[in-house]
């Protein structure tokens, strides 16, 4: 049986290694000059290939449409993608957060694992070849047409990822092909995206600082409503914020009903607790035994060891106490509002980056249209669909290449 798989990356290539060990002529079409893009520019070059999480977690951290992945999460686990690597020669570690990564922390070594296993079982690779169309003839797949040529195919499986990172290749065509078949596509929208503020004076003061081991609330206010808590890393931007818990927060916003009403609004607020590992009664304790090897400097010289240098100036104005007062002369009431500033730092959250700078894409192909345990549709005979171009996402962390794995692994099978 010649099986066609139109997209190489991660989905498309392990699509393509399932559908040859299973004794299929398999067909790879790229339209780039070469495969896995994207994938090699994951986790800032380094790859973070899975999680270490069961699998019954992987669901947890899919608010897309996590349990129709329930029969390819178990069929493909992250066990299997790192024994997959083993065998191609490749170590993996695991890093805060459950995060796994390989040893060499090159990304590009892993898609050299997923191409010396293409080659070993001779798959065909045609490079820089769009598809331009899906033949189907009795609501059946017959061919592929591609810019040089039609070939033939007994089954085809649709892997060209989503719209985020364009010039990857992830251009959002694939989708054309499968509404052409008769399928639905979801809205398309950024996920795992940075956020704007409207706090202009916030993004040239704090542009590049990052801030770990902080807590973040989304909030609706208008609602008095919490949208998403995490605790990790974050970082400001010359635009907003980001980092890793701010990506995971967007996935939610995404989904959120009325979101670009509300943000119009100004009534998504992102409040930052600085300092959650003390309580209020602790931070008040600390705060007070710096102002007692402080007594006589002035309130701006006095929180070096409390904050990072960048966000003093920020506090000392949003505190409303005069940069200049003596702390011994610093009133109770002060220092309660202080702390609660620190508690409760405030930014109000303008909307999402542009589709391009998301990491992922929200939306895709209807899952109600697509069988859960094979990936074929259920509106054309052997059609196929693997990884990003589905309505599937997660949250960062491993998850989304480990759906790119295991649906490619059950569509190739």
């Amino acid at each position: 049986m010649r099986v066609v798989i139109i997209g190489g990356g991660p989905a498309g290539m392990m699509a393509a290694i399932s559908a040859s060990e299973n004794g299929n002529e398999v067909i790879l079409l790229e339209k780039n000059n070469k495969l896995g893009k994207k994938l090699a520019i994951t986790g800032k070059g380094r790859c973070n290939i899975t999680s270490s999480l069961n699998m019954e977690e992987f669901i947890k951290n899919t608010p897309g449409n996590g349990m129709f992945l329930y029969s390819c999460f178990n069929s493909f686990t992250n066990q299997d993608i790192i024994e997959f690597l083993k065998e191609q020669g490749l170590s993996v570690k695991e890093e805060r957060g459950n995060r796994i990564f390989p040893v060499t922390d090159r990304a590009q070594d892993v898609l050299d694992c997923f191409e010396k296993k293409l080659k070993e079982l001779n798959v065909k690779i045609l490079y820089e070849n769009p598809v331009t169309d899906i033949l189907l003839e009795e609501n059946k797949v017959w061919a592929v047409k591609t810019k040089n040529q039609t070939i033939k195919a007994d089954k085809i499986i649709l892997a060209t990822g989503g719209k985020s990172y364009p010039l990857t290749g992830s251009t959002g065509d694939g989708y054309e092909l499968a509404k052409r078949c008769g399928h639905t596509i979801t809205e398309i929208k950024p996920s795992l995206v940075p956020l704007e503020t409207y706090e202009q004076n916030l993004h040239k003061c704090l542009q590049g600082l990052s801030l770990r081991n902080v807590k973040i609330k989304i909030v609706d206010i208008s609602k008095n409503k919490q949208i998403y808590e995490d605790f990790g890393e974050m970082l400001f931007t010359h635009f907003g914020v980001s980092g890793p818990i701010i990506l995971s927060g967007s996935a939610h916003l995404v989904r959120y009903k009325n979101i670009d009403n509300l943000f119009k609004n100004k009534q998504i607020k992102l409040k930052i607790d600085l300092k959650p590992a003390l309580t209020e009664e602790k931070l008040n304790d600390r705060i007070l035994r710096d102002f007692e090897e402080s007594k006589n400097k002035s309130f701006k010289n006095s929180l070096d060891r409390l904050l990072p240098q960048k966000l003093i100036p920020v506090i000392i104005e949003r505190s409303k106490i005069s940069p200049e007062k003596q702390v011994n002369s610093i009133t109770k009431q002060e220092r309660m509002e202080l702390i609660k500033l620190l508690k409760e730092f405030e930014v109000t959250i303008k909307g999402f980056r542009k589709i391009e700078d998301a990491i992922i894409t929200s939306g895709g192909i209807n899952v109600k249209e697509v069988n859960p345990k094979t990936m074929e549709s259920k509106k054309v005979q052997g059609l196929y669909f693997a990884g990003e171009i589905l309505d599937v996402d997660s949250y960062t962390g491993g998850f989304n290449l480990q759906i790119a794995y295991s649906t490619g692994f059950v569509a190739g099978k």
